[in-house]
Protein backbone atom coordinates (compact mmCIF):
# COMPACT_ATOMS: atom_id res chain seq x y z
CA UNK A 1 0.00 0.00 0.00
CA UNK A 2 1.24 3.50 -0.83
CA UNK A 3 0.17 7.01 0.18
CA UNK A 4 -2.00 7.47 -2.89
CA UNK A 5 -3.96 4.34 -1.95
CA UNK A 6 -4.68 5.93 1.43
CA UNK A 7 -6.15 9.05 -0.20
CA UNK A 8 -3.20 11.44 0.03
CA UNK A 9 -3.40 14.04 -2.81
CA UNK A 10 -0.96 13.41 -5.65
CA UNK A 11 0.81 16.75 -5.15
CA UNK A 12 1.73 15.75 -1.58
CA UNK A 13 2.66 12.22 -2.62
CA UNK A 14 5.14 13.76 -5.05
CA UNK A 15 6.72 15.83 -2.28
CA UNK A 16 7.11 12.72 -0.13
CA UNK A 17 8.68 10.79 -2.99
CA UNK A 18 11.20 13.59 -3.53
CA UNK A 19 12.32 12.97 0.07
CA UNK A 20 12.54 9.22 -0.47
CA UNK A 21 9.33 8.46 1.43
CA UNK A 22 7.10 6.04 -0.44
CA UNK A 23 5.75 3.48 2.03
CA UNK A 24 3.49 4.53 4.93
CA UNK A 25 4.44 3.48 8.45
CA UNK A 26 1.83 1.47 10.43
CA UNK A 27 0.53 4.54 12.29
CA UNK A 28 0.22 6.47 9.02
CA UNK A 29 -1.56 3.61 7.28
CA UNK A 30 -3.94 3.27 10.22
CA UNK A 31 -4.88 6.92 10.68
CA UNK A 32 -4.69 8.58 7.26
CA UNK A 33 -7.96 7.25 5.76
CA UNK A 34 -9.93 8.61 8.73
CA UNK A 35 -8.00 11.86 9.17
CA UNK A 36 -8.17 12.65 5.45
CA UNK A 37 -11.94 12.05 5.62
CA UNK A 38 -12.18 14.78 8.27
CA UNK A 39 -12.82 12.61 11.30
CA UNK A 40 -11.41 13.27 14.77
CA UNK A 41 -8.53 10.88 15.39
CA UNK A 42 -6.79 9.59 18.48
CA UNK A 43 -3.51 7.99 17.47
CA UNK A 44 -1.05 6.21 19.70
CA UNK A 45 2.36 5.34 18.39
CA UNK A 46 5.88 5.25 19.71
CA UNK A 47 8.30 8.10 19.15
CA UNK A 48 9.81 7.57 15.72
CA UNK A 49 6.76 5.72 14.40
CA UNK A 50 5.90 8.40 11.83
CA UNK A 51 3.13 10.26 13.65
CA UNK A 52 4.28 13.62 12.26
CA UNK A 53 3.34 12.90 8.65
CA UNK A 54 0.27 11.14 9.98
CA UNK A 55 -1.16 14.53 10.93
CA UNK A 56 0.68 16.91 8.59
CA UNK A 57 -0.62 15.29 5.42
CA UNK A 58 -4.33 15.63 6.32
CA UNK A 59 -3.69 19.13 7.70
CA UNK A 60 -2.19 20.40 4.45
CA UNK A 61 -4.73 18.50 2.33
CA UNK A 62 -7.65 20.04 4.24
CA UNK A 63 -6.38 23.60 4.08
CA UNK A 64 -5.46 23.26 0.42
CA UNK A 65 -8.93 21.93 -0.42
CA UNK A 66 -10.82 24.71 1.38
CA UNK A 67 -8.82 27.45 -0.41
CA UNK A 68 -9.64 30.07 2.24
CA UNK A 69 -7.25 33.02 2.57
CA UNK A 70 -5.06 33.61 5.60
CA UNK A 71 -6.59 36.31 7.79
CA UNK A 72 -4.86 38.75 10.15
CA UNK A 73 -4.58 37.28 13.66
CA UNK A 74 -6.80 34.33 12.68
CA UNK A 75 -4.81 31.19 11.78
CA UNK A 76 -6.59 28.37 9.98
CA UNK A 77 -4.76 25.48 11.64
CA UNK A 78 -3.02 24.91 14.96
CA UNK A 79 -0.40 22.35 15.96
CA UNK A 80 0.50 22.20 19.66
CA UNK A 81 3.65 20.46 20.88
CA UNK A 82 5.37 20.41 24.28
CA UNK A 83 8.91 21.58 23.43
CA UNK A 84 10.59 24.11 21.18
CA UNK A 85 12.68 21.39 19.59
CA UNK A 86 9.63 19.36 18.68
CA UNK A 87 7.90 22.41 17.22
CA UNK A 88 10.99 23.02 15.10
CA UNK A 89 11.11 19.41 13.94
CA UNK A 90 7.44 19.46 12.93
CA UNK A 91 7.93 22.76 11.11
CA UNK A 92 10.88 21.37 9.16
CA UNK A 93 8.75 18.42 8.01
CA UNK A 94 5.83 20.70 7.19
CA UNK A 95 7.65 23.30 5.10
CA UNK A 96 7.96 21.35 1.81
CA UNK A 97 4.31 20.30 2.02
CA UNK A 98 3.11 23.79 2.90
CA UNK A 99 5.19 25.37 0.15
CA UNK A 100 3.70 23.04 -2.45
CA UNK A 101 0.21 24.05 -1.33
CA UNK A 102 1.03 27.77 -1.01
CA UNK A 103 0.38 27.82 2.74
CA UNK A 104 2.09 30.17 5.19
CA UNK A 105 3.40 29.06 8.60
CA UNK A 106 4.81 30.48 11.82
CA UNK A 107 6.41 28.88 14.87
CA UNK A 108 5.44 30.26 18.28
CA UNK A 109 7.47 29.47 21.39
CA UNK A 110 9.33 31.15 24.23
CA UNK A 111 13.03 31.68 24.66
CA UNK A 112 13.16 34.09 21.71
CA UNK A 113 11.73 37.53 21.08
CA UNK A 114 8.07 37.60 20.17
CA UNK A 115 8.46 40.29 17.50
CA UNK A 116 8.70 38.06 14.41
CA UNK A 117 5.88 35.90 15.76
CA UNK A 118 3.48 38.79 16.34
CA UNK A 119 4.39 40.33 12.97
CA UNK A 120 3.48 37.10 11.17
CA UNK A 121 0.25 36.70 13.12
CA UNK A 122 -0.84 40.27 12.43
CA UNK A 123 -0.15 39.79 8.74
CA UNK A 124 -2.02 36.49 8.68
CA UNK A 125 -0.77 32.88 8.52
CA UNK A 126 -2.43 29.62 7.63
CA UNK A 127 -0.71 27.36 10.15
CA UNK A 128 0.56 28.08 13.67
CA UNK A 129 2.92 25.56 15.29
CA UNK A 130 3.24 26.42 18.95
CA UNK A 131 4.22 25.59 22.49
CA UNK A 132 1.27 26.30 24.81
CA UNK A 133 2.90 28.92 27.05
CA UNK A 134 3.93 31.47 24.42
CA UNK A 135 0.74 30.95 22.39
CA UNK A 136 -1.44 31.64 25.41
CA UNK A 137 0.60 34.74 26.09
CA UNK A 138 0.10 36.04 22.54
CA UNK A 139 -3.60 35.22 22.71
CA UNK A 140 -3.84 37.30 25.86
CA UNK A 141 -2.15 40.21 24.07
CA UNK A 142 -4.65 40.01 21.24
CA UNK A 143 -2.28 38.75 18.55
CA UNK A 144 -3.91 35.35 18.04
CA UNK A 145 -7.61 34.59 17.62
CA UNK A 146 -8.39 30.88 17.23
CA UNK A 147 -12.01 31.27 16.17
CA UNK A 148 -11.22 30.43 12.53
CA UNK A 149 -9.14 27.31 13.18
CA UNK A 150 -10.31 24.48 10.91
CA UNK A 151 -8.04 21.76 12.25
CA UNK A 152 -6.28 21.39 15.62
CA UNK A 153 -3.52 18.87 16.31
CA UNK A 154 -2.06 18.00 19.68
CA UNK A 155 1.23 16.09 19.42
CA UNK A 156 2.98 14.23 22.25
CA UNK A 157 -0.07 14.73 24.45
CA UNK A 158 1.31 12.52 27.21
CA UNK A 159 4.44 14.63 27.40
CA UNK A 160 2.23 17.73 27.69
CA UNK A 161 0.68 16.09 30.72
CA UNK A 162 4.08 15.15 32.19
CA UNK A 163 5.23 18.78 31.90
CA UNK A 164 2.07 20.19 33.50
CA UNK A 165 0.83 21.89 30.32
CA UNK A 166 -2.67 20.41 30.24
CA UNK A 167 -4.48 23.35 31.91
CA UNK A 168 -3.05 25.69 29.27
CA UNK A 169 -3.82 23.20 26.50
CA UNK A 170 -7.43 23.02 27.64
CA UNK A 171 -7.74 26.81 27.70
CA UNK A 172 -6.28 27.04 24.21
CA UNK A 173 -8.43 24.30 22.74
CA UNK A 174 -11.53 25.83 24.31
CA UNK A 175 -10.95 28.78 21.97
CA UNK A 176 -11.03 26.62 18.84
CA UNK A 177 -14.38 25.91 17.10
CA UNK A 178 -16.17 22.72 18.11
CA UNK A 179 -16.96 22.18 14.45
CA UNK A 180 -13.28 21.93 13.54
CA UNK A 181 -11.40 18.68 13.09
CA UNK A 182 -9.19 17.61 15.98
CA UNK A 183 -6.43 15.06 16.15
CA UNK A 184 -4.51 13.94 19.20
CA UNK A 185 -1.33 11.89 18.98
CA UNK A 186 0.48 10.37 21.92
CA UNK A 187 3.02 7.67 22.75
CA UNK A 188 0.84 6.45 25.63
CA UNK A 189 -2.86 6.74 26.42
CA UNK A 190 -3.59 7.25 30.10
CA UNK A 191 -6.13 9.02 32.30
CA UNK A 192 -4.70 12.49 31.65
CA UNK A 193 -5.06 11.99 27.90
CA UNK A 194 -8.55 10.55 28.37
CA UNK A 195 -9.64 13.87 29.87
CA UNK A 196 -8.63 15.68 26.68
CA UNK A 197 -10.26 13.07 24.47
CA UNK A 198 -13.63 13.27 26.23
CA UNK A 199 -13.62 17.05 26.28
CA UNK A 200 -12.41 17.91 22.79
CA UNK A 201 -12.76 14.98 20.40
CA UNK A 202 -16.09 14.05 18.83
CA UNK A 203 -16.73 10.41 17.86
CA UNK A 204 -13.00 9.95 17.65
CA UNK A 205 -11.49 6.97 15.88
CA UNK A 206 -8.71 5.39 17.93
CA UNK A 207 -5.72 3.79 16.26
CA UNK A 208 -2.87 2.09 18.11
CA UNK A 209 -0.01 1.12 15.86
CA UNK A 210 2.09 -0.79 18.40
CA UNK A 211 2.18 -1.89 21.99
CA UNK A 212 2.75 0.84 24.55
CA UNK A 213 5.61 -0.98 26.21
CA UNK A 214 7.06 -3.46 23.73
CA UNK A 215 10.51 -2.33 22.57
CA UNK A 216 11.25 -1.72 18.93
CA UNK A 217 12.23 -5.04 17.40
CA UNK A 218 15.43 -3.62 15.91
CA UNK A 219 16.55 -1.99 19.19
CA UNK A 220 19.19 -3.88 21.20
CA UNK A 221 19.31 -3.18 24.95
CA UNK A 222 22.41 -3.57 27.10
CA UNK A 223 23.38 -2.72 30.67
CA UNK A 224 27.02 -2.11 31.55
CA UNK A 225 27.70 -2.76 35.24
CA UNK A 226 30.73 -0.68 36.23
CA UNK A 227 32.29 1.38 38.99
CA UNK A 228 31.53 5.06 39.30
CA UNK A 229 35.07 6.11 38.37
CA UNK A 230 34.93 4.17 35.11
CA UNK A 231 31.83 5.88 33.75
CA UNK A 232 33.60 8.74 31.97
CA UNK A 233 36.37 6.60 30.40
CA UNK A 234 33.75 4.14 29.15
CA UNK A 235 31.64 7.00 27.77
CA UNK A 236 34.66 8.44 25.96
CA UNK A 237 35.33 5.07 24.35
CA UNK A 238 31.72 4.54 23.26
CA UNK A 239 31.23 8.06 21.89
CA UNK A 240 34.55 8.08 20.00
CA UNK A 241 33.31 5.22 17.82
CA UNK A 242 31.94 6.07 14.35
CA UNK A 243 28.39 7.39 14.09
CA UNK A 244 26.09 9.66 16.07
CA UNK A 245 25.47 9.08 19.76
CA UNK A 246 22.93 10.59 22.15
CA UNK A 247 23.91 10.47 25.84
CA UNK A 248 21.31 11.21 28.52
CA UNK A 249 21.99 12.65 31.96
CA UNK A 250 19.51 13.25 34.74
CA UNK A 251 20.28 16.93 35.28
CA UNK A 252 21.18 19.93 33.16
CA UNK A 253 24.31 20.38 35.27
CA UNK A 254 25.35 16.85 34.41
CA UNK A 255 24.73 17.43 30.69
CA UNK A 256 26.81 20.60 30.65
CA UNK A 257 29.70 19.08 32.57
CA UNK A 258 29.75 15.83 30.60
CA UNK A 259 29.67 17.64 27.25
CA UNK A 260 32.68 19.67 28.33
CA UNK A 261 34.52 16.61 29.59
CA UNK A 262 33.89 14.70 26.36
CA UNK A 263 35.10 17.67 24.32
CA UNK A 264 38.21 17.90 26.47
CA UNK A 265 38.80 14.18 25.87
CA UNK A 266 38.54 14.68 22.12
CA UNK A 267 34.90 13.76 21.38
CA UNK A 268 33.13 16.60 19.49
CA UNK A 269 30.04 17.08 21.65
CA UNK A 270 27.19 19.52 22.20
CA UNK A 271 24.73 19.85 25.06
CA UNK A 272 20.94 20.24 25.11
CA UNK A 273 19.07 21.20 28.26
CA UNK A 274 16.80 23.82 29.75
CA UNK A 275 19.53 26.25 30.77
CA UNK A 276 20.41 27.12 27.17
CA UNK A 277 18.92 30.01 25.24
CA UNK A 278 16.89 29.10 22.19
CA UNK A 279 19.66 30.33 19.89
CA UNK A 280 22.15 28.09 21.69
CA UNK A 281 19.81 25.11 21.50
CA UNK A 282 19.29 25.69 17.78
CA UNK A 283 23.02 26.12 17.17
CA UNK A 284 23.88 22.93 19.04
CA UNK A 285 21.24 20.88 17.23
CA UNK A 286 22.45 22.22 13.89
CA UNK A 287 26.01 21.13 14.77
CA UNK A 288 24.72 17.66 15.64
CA UNK A 289 22.57 17.41 12.51
CA UNK A 290 25.47 18.54 10.32
CA UNK A 291 27.92 16.10 11.90
CA UNK A 292 30.28 18.72 13.32
CA UNK A 293 29.36 17.24 16.69
CA UNK A 294 29.11 13.46 16.85
CA UNK A 295 27.64 13.31 20.36
CA UNK A 296 24.63 15.07 21.86
CA UNK A 297 24.54 15.15 25.66
CA UNK A 298 21.02 15.89 26.80
CA UNK A 299 18.52 15.84 29.59
CA UNK A 300 15.03 14.44 29.08
CA UNK A 301 14.10 17.62 27.20
CA UNK A 302 15.51 15.81 24.18
CA UNK A 303 13.84 12.48 24.83
CA UNK A 304 10.86 13.33 22.69
CA UNK A 305 10.47 14.79 19.28
CA UNK A 306 14.15 15.15 18.45
CA UNK A 307 14.68 13.38 15.16
CA UNK A 308 18.22 13.01 13.89
CA UNK A 309 18.87 10.46 11.18
CA UNK A 310 21.25 7.59 11.83
CA UNK A 311 21.60 7.78 15.60
CA UNK A 312 23.18 4.38 16.11
CA UNK A 313 23.69 4.54 19.85
CA UNK A 314 21.79 5.88 22.87
CA UNK A 315 23.53 5.82 26.25
CA UNK A 316 21.78 6.39 29.56
CA UNK A 317 24.72 7.81 31.53
CA UNK A 318 22.21 8.28 34.34
CA UNK A 319 19.39 5.72 34.34
CA UNK A 320 16.05 7.54 34.10
CA UNK A 321 13.69 7.60 37.05
CA UNK A 322 10.80 5.83 35.36
CA UNK A 323 10.23 3.45 32.47
CA UNK A 324 8.35 5.85 30.17
CA UNK A 325 11.40 8.11 30.14
CA UNK A 326 13.56 5.09 29.31
CA UNK A 327 11.41 4.21 26.31
CA UNK A 328 11.26 7.77 25.01
CA UNK A 329 14.97 8.34 25.48
CA UNK A 330 15.72 5.06 23.76
CA UNK A 331 13.46 6.06 20.88
CA UNK A 332 16.19 8.37 19.59
CA UNK A 333 17.63 5.32 17.85
CA UNK A 334 16.13 2.44 15.81
CA UNK A 335 13.89 4.86 13.94
CA UNK A 336 12.05 4.16 10.70
CA UNK A 337 13.04 0.50 10.68
CA UNK A 338 16.75 1.07 11.30
CA UNK A 339 18.62 -0.87 13.95
CA UNK A 340 19.99 0.77 17.06
CA UNK A 341 21.72 0.02 20.36
CA UNK A 342 20.71 1.29 23.79
CA UNK A 343 23.19 1.14 26.69
CA UNK A 344 22.48 1.89 30.34
CA UNK A 345 25.42 2.52 32.68
CA UNK A 346 24.77 1.00 36.09
CA UNK A 347 26.79 1.23 39.30
CA UNK A 348 26.46 -1.10 42.29
CA UNK A 349 24.01 1.18 44.07
CA UNK A 350 21.79 1.38 40.97
CA UNK A 351 21.32 -2.36 40.41
CA UNK A 352 17.86 -2.60 41.97
CA UNK A 353 16.59 0.58 40.30
CA UNK A 354 17.77 -0.50 36.85
CA UNK A 355 16.29 -3.97 37.29
CA UNK A 356 12.90 -2.48 38.21
CA UNK A 357 13.15 0.05 35.37
CA UNK A 358 13.81 -2.50 32.64
CA UNK A 359 11.10 -4.83 33.93
CA UNK A 360 8.52 -2.03 33.83
CA UNK A 361 9.69 -1.06 30.35
CA UNK A 362 9.08 -4.61 29.19
CA UNK A 363 12.65 -5.31 28.07
CA UNK A 364 15.27 -7.90 28.94
CA UNK A 365 18.69 -6.29 28.46
CA UNK A 366 21.99 -8.09 28.26
CA UNK A 367 24.04 -7.16 31.34
CA UNK A 368 27.85 -7.16 31.26
CA UNK A 369 30.29 -6.40 34.09
CA UNK A 370 32.81 -3.93 32.69
CA UNK A 371 36.09 -3.07 34.37
CA UNK A 372 37.05 -0.19 32.10
CA UNK A 373 37.26 1.13 28.53
CA UNK A 374 39.38 -1.80 27.35
CA UNK A 375 36.58 -4.34 27.79
CA UNK A 376 35.86 -6.10 24.45
CA UNK A 377 32.08 -5.65 24.76
CA UNK A 378 32.46 -1.92 24.08
CA UNK A 379 33.76 -2.58 20.57
CA UNK A 380 30.89 -5.00 19.99
CA UNK A 381 28.30 -2.43 21.05
CA UNK A 382 29.95 0.52 19.28
CA UNK A 383 32.07 -1.01 16.51
CA UNK A 384 34.69 0.81 14.51
CA UNK A 385 37.94 2.68 14.95
CA UNK A 386 37.95 5.19 17.79
CA UNK A 387 38.65 8.76 16.70
CA UNK A 388 39.51 11.65 19.02
CA UNK A 389 39.79 15.27 17.87
CA UNK A 390 42.07 17.57 19.83
CA UNK A 391 39.87 19.88 21.87
CA UNK A 392 36.63 18.31 20.66
CA UNK A 393 34.13 20.80 19.30
CA UNK A 394 35.35 24.36 19.86
CA UNK A 395 31.94 25.99 19.47
CA UNK A 396 30.15 26.13 22.80
CA UNK A 397 26.70 27.47 23.61
CA UNK A 398 26.30 30.12 26.28
CA UNK A 399 24.04 29.42 29.21
CA UNK A 400 21.19 31.77 30.02
CA UNK A 401 23.53 34.23 31.68
CA UNK A 402 27.08 35.26 31.01
CA UNK A 403 29.34 37.29 28.84
CA UNK A 404 30.52 37.05 25.27
CA UNK A 405 31.20 33.92 23.25
CA UNK A 406 34.69 32.77 22.54
CA UNK A 407 35.03 31.77 18.92
CA UNK A 408 37.82 30.92 16.52
CA UNK A 409 41.28 29.58 17.14
CA UNK A 410 41.66 31.23 20.55
CA UNK A 411 38.50 29.67 21.98
CA UNK A 412 40.29 26.69 23.48
CA UNK A 413 42.95 28.83 25.16
CA UNK A 414 40.27 31.10 26.60
CA UNK A 415 38.27 28.11 27.70
CA UNK A 416 41.34 26.74 29.47
CA UNK A 417 41.77 30.02 31.31
CA UNK A 418 38.11 30.00 32.28
CA UNK A 419 38.52 26.48 33.62
CA UNK A 420 41.21 27.59 36.03
CA UNK A 421 44.15 26.12 34.14
CA UNK A 422 45.86 29.48 34.29
CA UNK A 423 45.50 32.06 37.01
CA UNK A 424 44.51 30.93 40.48
CA UNK A 425 44.98 27.44 41.86
CA UNK A 426 43.32 24.45 40.21
CA UNK A 427 41.78 22.11 42.74
CA UNK A 428 42.19 18.59 41.40
CA UNK A 429 39.21 16.30 41.59
CA UNK A 430 38.91 12.76 40.38
CA UNK A 431 38.96 13.08 36.58
CA UNK A 432 36.76 10.07 36.00
CA UNK A 433 34.02 10.34 38.59
CA UNK A 434 30.83 12.26 38.37
CA UNK A 435 27.51 12.55 40.07
CA UNK A 436 24.44 13.96 38.43
CA UNK A 437 22.01 13.91 41.29
CA UNK A 438 22.62 17.27 42.93
CA UNK A 439 24.20 20.48 41.70
CA UNK A 440 27.32 21.72 43.39
CA UNK A 441 28.50 18.28 44.44
CA UNK A 442 31.89 18.12 42.75
CA UNK A 443 35.23 19.54 43.57
CA UNK A 444 36.24 20.49 40.06
CA UNK A 445 36.89 24.01 38.92
CA UNK A 446 39.26 26.74 40.07
CA UNK A 447 39.75 28.61 43.26
CA UNK A 448 41.72 31.77 43.66
CA UNK A 449 41.64 35.38 44.68
CA UNK A 450 39.94 34.53 47.95
CA UNK A 451 36.72 33.65 46.16
CA UNK A 452 34.83 30.40 46.42
CA UNK A 453 33.44 29.46 43.04
CA UNK A 454 30.75 26.94 42.30
CA UNK A 455 31.94 26.36 38.77
CA UNK A 456 35.24 26.45 37.01
CA UNK A 457 34.08 29.05 34.52
CA UNK A 458 33.66 32.74 34.57
CA UNK A 459 35.76 35.07 36.56
CA UNK A 460 39.17 33.36 36.75
CA UNK A 461 42.12 35.67 36.35
CA UNK A 462 42.97 34.40 32.92
CA UNK A 463 45.32 36.77 31.22
CA UNK A 464 43.40 39.83 32.32
CA UNK A 465 40.22 38.82 30.56
CA UNK A 466 37.13 38.43 32.68
CA UNK A 467 39.32 39.29 35.64
CA UNK A 468 36.60 39.25 38.27
CA UNK A 469 34.32 41.95 39.51
CA UNK A 470 36.79 43.58 41.86
CA UNK A 471 37.13 43.63 45.55
CA UNK A 472 37.95 39.97 46.12
CA UNK A 473 36.05 38.88 49.18
CA UNK A 474 34.28 35.64 49.81
CA UNK A 475 31.62 35.81 47.17
CA UNK A 476 29.92 32.60 46.21
CA UNK A 477 29.32 32.51 42.47
CA UNK A 478 27.33 29.95 40.59
CA UNK A 479 29.00 30.57 37.23
CA UNK A 480 28.82 33.44 34.98
CA UNK A 481 29.89 36.27 32.85
CA UNK A 482 33.19 37.70 31.88
CA UNK A 483 33.53 40.01 34.84
CA UNK A 484 32.77 43.68 34.88
CA UNK A 485 35.46 45.52 33.02
CA UNK A 486 36.85 42.29 31.60
CA UNK A 487 37.01 41.62 27.91
CA UNK A 488 33.84 40.07 26.59
CA UNK A 489 36.02 37.65 24.66
CA UNK A 490 37.54 36.40 27.85
CA UNK A 491 35.73 33.15 28.36
CA UNK A 492 32.71 35.08 29.51
CA UNK A 493 30.68 31.98 30.24
CA UNK A 494 31.05 29.95 33.37
CA UNK A 495 30.55 26.26 33.03
CA UNK A 496 29.00 24.37 35.88
CA UNK A 497 31.30 21.82 37.39
CA UNK A 498 28.55 20.66 39.68
CA UNK A 499 27.97 17.25 38.17
CA UNK A 500 31.30 16.06 36.88
CA UNK A 501 34.59 16.35 38.72
CA UNK A 502 37.02 17.63 36.17
CA UNK A 503 40.50 16.99 37.49
CA UNK A 504 43.28 17.49 35.00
Amino acid sequence: MNFADLGVPSSLVQILEQQGISTPTPIQAATLPDSLAGRDVLGRGRTGSGKTYGFLLPLVARLDASKLPAMPRKPRALVLAPTRELVGQIHAALQPLAKAAGLSTVVVYGGVGQGPQTTALKKGVDIVLACPGRLEDLMGQGYADLSAVEITILDEADHMADLGFLPGVRRIMDKTPRSGQRMLFSATLDKAIDVLVKRFLTNAVTHEADSAQSPVATMHHHVLHLSREQRVPVLVDLTSAPGRTVVFTRTKYGAKALARQLNKSGVPSVELHGNLSQNARTRNMEAFHAGRATTLVATDIAARGIHVDDVALVVHADPPVEHKAYLHRSGRTARAGNEGTVITLMTDEQVRDVRDLTRQAGIKPVTTKVGGPDHPVLVQLAPGERTLVAGGLVVEAPATGGGGRSTGANAQRKRARANGQTGGRSRRGNPTSYTSETPGSSTGGSTGGGQRRRSGGGQGAGGGQGAGQGGGGNRRRRSGGGGQGGSSAGGGRGHSASSFSRGR
